[in-house]
């Protein structure tokens, strides 16, 4: 499942509970789906964020690639 699909579907998961007109059971299996989804949505942002590097280039021309400082 896509960052943005599991985004999408976790935030209709926050607005039907945030509604409070889910029965006690299905809210429960709702905010179980939910935490898995966020869980989902960090591992992709973590990954994203390995993937993401930072060029640099010296004064005498040469590159060299570090990681990017995200935080």
């Amino acid at each position: 499942m896509s960052f943005e699909d599991a985004l999408k579907e976790l935030e209709g998961i926050v607005k039907q509970l945030e509604q409070g007109q889910v029965k006690l059971d299905e809210a429960i299996t709702a905010y179980e789906r939910g935490a898995l989804l966020k869980k989902h949505c960090e591992q992709k942002l973590a990954e994203a964020k390995l993937k993401v590097d930072k060029i640099m280039i010296s004064a005498d021309g040469s590159v060299s690639v570090q990681p990017a400082d995200l935080n």
